[in-house]
C-alpha cells in the first residue's frame, strides 16, 4: 500500500512560448525498474537539461536520437520526451492523438475512449479480495487484474473464478516466480485467464518462452521489453502472446509507436500499463490507449482511484462500457493547476 505519490515533472516552454508538460514516473526505491527520484534528479540536471537547452527539434520524435548518449534511464528520457511532444501539440493546435495518428501515418480513426481494467492488489484474505472485486465490478470495471505470487495464487485464483464465472479475469506475477514452480502455473491453465503478466525475471525471455510451450493460457510480457528490439527478440522465441506496454518502460512515446507498429505488423494483442501517474502522465497514456492497435482493456483507472486531489482538470471519470474519454484539447489535454503543483512541491 502506497499512501504518497512520487513524482518529478516537467515543464519544457519553447522559443515561442508554449509549455509542455510531462512526468517521470519513479519512486524512491528502485522496485519496478533501476531508477529513483535521485536518480532520475541527478541525470536530468547533470546530464539532459544541459543537452536541451536551446536545441532545435523537427518533431518530438528526433529527441531520443540527443539522448543516445546516455544510456538507461527510460523513464527519466521519456518524462522530458513527453513533456515536448506536448509542447509540440500546443504549438501546433494538436492533440496527443493527432500527433500519434499523424507519426504513424495511419489511416484508422483513433478511438474517443480508452477501454479499461482495474488492477487489486494483494490483499488479506481471499474474502477481502473478492469483496474488492465485487466494488470494482459495480463501479463499471469489466476487467479484473489479480497480483499473485507463490502461495497466493492458485487457490486464489480458483475461488475467484468459482464466484465469478463470466467476469474478464487476469493475474499479475511482477516477477515472483522461477522455473521450479512451473507446476502453480499450470495449474492456473483451467481458470480460463485473458493472461498471466510476468511470471519469471523482470530481464528474462528465454525461460518465459519455455513456460509458453508448457501452458495453454497466453502469457503477457512486460517488464522484460524495454524496446522494439526486446520485442523484436521475444516474437523470434515466441516468449509471450500479449504486450503490456508502458511508454515510461520504454523511454518515451517514439519507441512506444515504433512498438505499437511492430504490434499491428505481428497481430500481437497490445494494452497500455501504467505507473500510477498523476494527470499529466495519465493523459498522454490515455492517448496513446485510444490507438485502434490496442486491443485489450487497459491499466489506466479513474483518477478518483488513487488520488483525494490531482494536480490536473478535468478529472478522469469511469464511463459506461469500462472506458474513460480521451481529452481532446492540444497536446494532453488537460489543464495543469499550478497552485496545487506548488502546494505539494518539495525541495
Amino acid at each position: 500500500v502506497e499512501t504518497d505519490k512520487e513524482a518529478i515533472l516537467i515543464e519544457v516552454q519553447t522559443t515561442l512560448g508554449s509549455i509542455g508538460w510531462g512526468e517521470v514516473s519513479v519512486g524512491f526505491s528502485p522496485g519496478y525498474g533501476p531508477e529513483t527520484i535521485k536518480t532520475a534528479q541527478h541525470i536530468l540536471h547533470d546530464f539532459i537539461v544541459p543537452k536541451l537547452l536551446g536545441l532545435e527539434l523537427p518533431h518530438p520524435s528526433a529527441l531520443p536520437e540527443h539522448l543516445a548518449h546516455i544510456r538507461g534511464h527510460h523513464h527519466t528520457k521519456a518524462g522530458v520526451e513527453a513533456a515536448i511532444w506536448d509542447a509540440s501539440g500546443k504549438e501546433n493546435a494538436y492533440s496527443r492523438v493527432q500527433l500519434f495518428i499523424d507519426y504513424l501515418q495511419d489511416d484508422s480513426a483513433p478511438r474517443t475512449s480508452a477501454w479499461v481494467g482495474v488492477s487489486i492488489g494483494i490483499q488479506s484474505s481471499i474474502d477481502k479480495t473478492k469483496e474488492i472485486i465485487e466494488k470494482r465490478l459495480a463501479q463499471g470495471y469489466e476487467r479484473i487484474k489479480l497480483k499473485i505470487k507463490p502461495g497466493w495464487d492458485v487457490n486464489l485464483v480458483q475461488d475467484v473464478r468459482r464466484h465469478y464465472p463470466d467476469i474478464m479475469l487476469m493475474v499479475d506475477a511482477n516477477s515472483a516466480y522461477t522455473m521450479h514452480q512451473v507446476e502453480r502455473l499450470m495449474r492456473l491453465d483451467e481458470c480460463d485467464l485473458l493472461m498471466i503478466e510476468q511470471p519469471f525475471g523482470y530481464d528474462d525471455l528465454w525461460e518465459h518462452s519455455q513456460l509458453q510451450k508448457q501452458i495453454h493460457t497466453p502469457i503477457c510480457l512486460d517488464e522484460s521489453v524495454r524496446s522494439e528490439q526486446d520485442l523484436r527478440v521475444a516474437l523470434e522465441l515466441s516468449a509471450g502472446q500479449i504486450l503490456n506496454l508502458k511508454p515510461a518502460r520504454v523511454g518515451g512515446f517514439t519507441e512506444s509507436l515504433e512498438i505499437y507498429k511492430l504490434c499491428r505488423e505481428r497481430n500481437l494483442p497490445l494494452w497500455i500499463g501504467g505507473m500510477l501517474e498523476t494527470g499529466v502522465g495519465r493523459a498522454a497514456n490515455l492517448a496513446l490507449a485510444s490507438l485502434p492497435g490496442v486491443t485489450l482493456p487497459c491499466d489506466i483507472s479513474a483518477t478518483d482511484r488513487y488520488f483525494e486531489m490531482d494536480i490536473t482538470e478535468p478529472r478522469f471519470t469511469l464511463d459506461p462500457g469500462s472506458t474513460i474519454k480521451i481529452p481532446q484539447g492540444d497536446g494532453i489535454g488537460v489543464d495543469v493547476q499550478l497552485e496545487r503543483v506548488d502546494k505539494f512541491r518539495v525541495g
